[in-house]
């Protein structure tokens, strides 16, 4: 079956009725795939993930979080293969939604001390009574997995810089670093990934999402990764603020009096360590994997980290490794992966065009002529099937069936690494005009939406002045 029929189907077996219609929603860094089911009013979340493991880990995680009474979804039921499960659905907008929406204002404020407060209850009251032996890496987040964190780092994001370097020297900091955050005496449930797109916002409360890379480890980690998250871009002055306020709401919960000198110097170390990791997952998911995504919060990443070195201490002597950093955040290292971005004084302007190949190529009238034409009928053609015959790629339907079953994306990831570098160099060159155009064969449904998702793609990369344009409207099927 069809995967959006499996989903149905497991629909149906827990609600004992069809859904509506089903969403497949916007792709993050990992590897499951998430649909929002329609219902009438009612919604629901679908998990589709071929790692059975992790799947397991979520919904064992969850029930035991559940009955603790902390912040979490509710599973409905997980199909016969444990890679399908439906779970409730919390809402569509994120804290860090909330930020880039309203602001760093007060209500947003308030947002990220609730989630603080409902941190320090899930990491302290959600370890009692959890079975670390579920844990999908290491069980702790202990001298081992911190290491990995800091040469992950090193493969994939040190080393591609090609900066000469002692490599004993740095392994021995590394090691050195490792042994002392090691020593933490805060240990608790560690989220791993607690950052704002992983806190849903529903009516003023804050509810928490993929928590199943957590083990047991250091509280001040997840309070890193909230506060030090790059795209947030939080202020030094909301960031001391926060993490006193945390400091206050997991004194209340241990049991025992607490050295707040020990937690914020300990804080200090993992948040050095939480930036790196990060690094190192840009470096992965953008410069090897090549997705845009990635490679835009590089430079973001970077500025955060400088302004952590030039700012902090985390009180032990790591020579080489600080050599370093102070190599990776100068401004010639941030300048390579900073994007150039147009102004109002830019006078490019990106021609977009959709095209049937029946009707002819689409005219150039600019100067300098020319540009990209790609040919969009190697990809499955939704309007071989009747229910997508009168759609064009501006509809939402055909716009799921191109992502869901076609290699598309595939295409336009290839197709934006080969216009942005023309588009660089016509930004840095002054140059006035560029047409890119696809063509397929009706050019209603394939050459239309890689259009328009070109467009957008220029747009939000490099803030273009873009003219989408499909020029066999007239003749499209109605």
């Amino acid at each position: 079956m069809e995967l959006i029929d499996r989903i149905n189907a497991l629909y149906q077996q827990r609600f004992l009725k069809n859904a509506s219609r089903i969403e497949k929603l916007p792709q993050s860094g990992s590897d499951r795939v998430y649909f929002r089911i329609f219902d009438n009013d009612k919604t629901v979340i679908a998990t589709y993930n071929i790692n059975v493991q992790e799947n397991d880990t979520f919904i064992t995680f969850t029930s035991h979080f559940k009955s603790k009474g902390l912040p979490v979804p509710e599973i409905y039921t997980m199909d016969d293969s444990h890679t399908i499960y439906l779970q409730e659905d919390l809402g569509k907008i994120s804290l860090i939604d909330e930020l880039e929406s309203k602001g760093k204002c007060p209500e947003v404020y308030e947002l990220y001390k609730k989630s603080l407060q409902a941190l320090a209850k899930f990491q302290i009251l959600g370890d009692a009574g959890l079975d670390y032996n579920l844990c999908l890496t290491a069980r702790e987040f202990g001298k081992e997995a911190i290491l990995s964190d800091l040469l992950y780092f090193k493969y994939y994001f040190l080393d591609t810089l090609k900066q000469p370097y002692d490599k004993q020297a740095l392994l021995n900091d590394f090691e050195a670093l490792a042994v002392f955050l090691r020593q933490s005496r805060f240990k608790y449930f560690m989220f791993r990934d607690f950052q704002s797109r992983n806190i849903i916002v529903n009516n003023g409360e804050v509810y928490f999402i993929d928590y199943q890379g957590g083990m047991k480890g250091s509280m001040q980690y997840d309070a890193a990764s909230l506060l030090w998250q790059a795209r947030a871009q939080l202020s030094d002055e909301w960031k001391s603020s926060l993490l006193n306020d945390y400091f206050g709401y997991a004194s209340e919960l241990l049991s025992h009096d607490v050295d707040k000198e020990l937690f914020i110097n300990q804080y200090k170390g993992f948040v050095l360590i939480r930036l790196l990791q990060v690094l190192g997952a840009y470096g992965f998911r953008g410069l090897f994997e090549r997705k845009a995504q990635f490679l835009t919060s590089i430079p973001l990443a970077l500025r955060n980290l400088k302004w952590f070195v030039e700012n902090r201490l985390i009180g032990i002597d790591l020579p080489e490794f600080d050599r370093m950093l102070k190599i990776i955040v100068s401004d010639e290292v941030i300048e390579q992966f900073e994007c150039i971005q147009a102004d109002e004084t830019t006078p490019l302007v990106v021609e977009v065009n959709s095209f049937s190949y029946k009707k002819g190529l689409p005219s150039d009238d600019s100067d300098n002529g020319g540009g990209f034409i790609f040919d969009c009928r190697g990809i499955l053609n939704p309007g071989r099937f009747d229910e997508y015959k009168k759609l064009s790629g501006l509809d939402k339907p055909v716009q799921d069936f191109l992502e869901q079953k076609t290699k598309m994306n595939t295409f336009l990831n290839s197709v934006f690494d080969l216009i942005d570098i023309s588009v660089e160099n016509y930004l840095e060159r002054g140059f006035k005009n560029l047409q890119i155009n696809f063509g397929c064969t009706g050019g209603q449904h394939r050459s239309v939406f890689a259009a328009e998702q070109t467009a957008r793609h220029l747009r939000n990369k490099y803030k273009l002045k873009v003219l989408a344009n499909h020029s066999n409207r007239q003749n499209w099927v109605k």
